[in-house]
């Protein structure tokens, strides 16, 4: 059985260079994705750079890191999460205004995507539908701003629970909460309208 990432951070904190490598080799691609969508396309240029400072303090961090009810990944993808918004600050990136983030986002309770194909279609139609789906699903979330998108991102690709995604973000759980309604509101109505189902027309 390999071992739990709490085991190899503590082995890489004694010393053991080779744990780090499996923590590394572990969580780098899924690291590296969380952090280029992030950044979205305005940073896209600081996706390496942001990623690699992320390892680096976990390197500088193994001495007094220690499990506190969140697992490692959520751990990793926090400190992430911290170095992407602060590189986006630096360099004048528009964040969401706190304010926006109390009130429902925009198409709220609508489901565009209710009578779109079975995902599991083998129809060719319904096979370009789905990459135009995963395509547009791509470009809404480059528009969310980026402390929405993050919460979107670890919630729905990464798993994390509400309440670990507030732990993640340093937010309270309803802040949390309304933060990942509010991103789940502006990509229903860019998906229903830039992707209206099969036979209604083209997609934009």
């Amino acid at each position: 059985m390999d071992p739990h990432d709490d085991q190899l951070m503590s082995a890489f904190a004694h010393g053991d260079a080779s744990a780090f490598e499996a923590l590394y080799d572990r969580h780098r691609a899924a690291l590296y994705r969380f952090v280029r969508r992030v950044l979205g396309s305005a940073g896209a240029a600081q996706v390496d750079e942001v990623a690699q400072d992320t390892w680096l303090r976990v390197v500088q961090a193994r001495q007094r890191w220690a499990p506190q009810g969140a697992s490692f990944r959520t751990w990793l993808f926090t400190l992430a999460h911290h170095r992407a918004i602060d590189c986006l600050r630096r360099s004048g990136r528009e964040l969401a205004p706190p304010a926006a983030e109390d009130s429902d986002g925009p198409g709220e309770g609508v489901a565009p995507w209710q009578d779109w194909p079975d995902p599991a279609a083998r129809e060719p139609a319904d096979q370009a539908f789905w990459r135009a789906a995963g395509q547009r699903l791509l470009v809404c979330l480059d528009a969310l701003p980026a402390e929405q998108r993050a919460a979107f991102l670890l919630h729905h690709e990464d798993g994390l629970s509400l309440a670990e995604l507030a732990t993640a973000l340093g937010l309270g759980f309803e802040t949390a909460k309304s933060r990942l309604r509010y991103a789940m509101g502006k990509l229903r109505a860019c998906m229903g309208a830039y992707l209206p189902a099969p036979g209604t027309g083209a997609a934009g």
